[in-house]
């Protein structure tokens, strides 16, 4: 049997030497799933990727973290799903915000995994891309889940201007600077900064910063 007709070629993308070596030092003990190419971040991925479609050898799966140097996870999924999409996305990350797990989901990737996750997960998760399949990690399965079931709270109970504001208020911007972001009155820029601390039960903007920060919708 030809052995390139049926083993999983990687490519693997983390910024980190350390976690890059772990994870081909697991993936050479499977019988199938090879770590074709690695790279530093999703610039350099993309680069690689180019390299291999033009030798016709791109791997069946990218295996990638979310925060990296010049390009992040998100945007690189992105990417690859437009240029690659016979390229599966399989998300390995160190964050299990709800935003950061919905914006890797929306924008092409089939697995979402934590760090923490047992080596056998990866390895399904890798296996799984491979047959169309969304494999999430356990703990992430169930916040969506708990999601679902529960009233929208929180991020999700903001409409979109008010994530808007929201945004601003963690990037450190009074009221008038808002207003004037937002091409809105200050009064009515004071009024979504209410609405988003009493919708979310917060007491302060420091709060709300803090918030906006752990949901990954600014860097902190």
């Amino acid at each position: 049997m030809d052995e390139s007709a049926t083993t999983i070629r990687v490519l693997l993308i983390d910024d980190h030497a350390v976690v890059r070596r772990g994870i081909t030092s697991f993936l050479a003990s499977t019988d199938d799933i090879v770590v074709a190419a690695e790279a530093g971040d999703g610039v350099e991925a993309l680069d690689k990727l180019a390299d291999m479609a033009a030798h016709q050898q791109l791997p069946d799966v990218a295996l990638l973290d979310l925060v990296m140097p010049r390009m992040d996870g998100v945007e690189t999924a992105k990417e690859i799903a437009a240029r690659y999409p016979s390229v599966r996305v399989v998300v390995l990350t160190s964050f299990g915000e709800t935003e950061r797990v919905h914006a890797a989901l929306a924008n092409g990737a089939s697995g979402y995994l934590l760090k923490d996750a047992d080596p056998s997960e990866v390895e399904a998760a890798i296996r799984a891309s491979t047959r169309d399949e969304v494999f999430l990690d356990t703990a992430i399965a169930r916040q969506l889940t708990h999601q679902m079931i529960t009233p929208a709270a929180g991020l999700r109970s903001l409409s979109a201007r008010e994530r808007d504001v929201l945004i601003l208020v963690a990037r450190g911007m009074s009221n008038r600077a808002i207003a004037t972001e937002l091409s809105i009155s200050e009064r009515t820029a004071r009024t979504h900064v209410g609405n988003v601390l009493a919708k979310m039960h917060l007491n302060s903007r420091t709060q709300a910063a803090l918030v906006a920060v752990r949901e990954g919708l600014v860097q902190p």
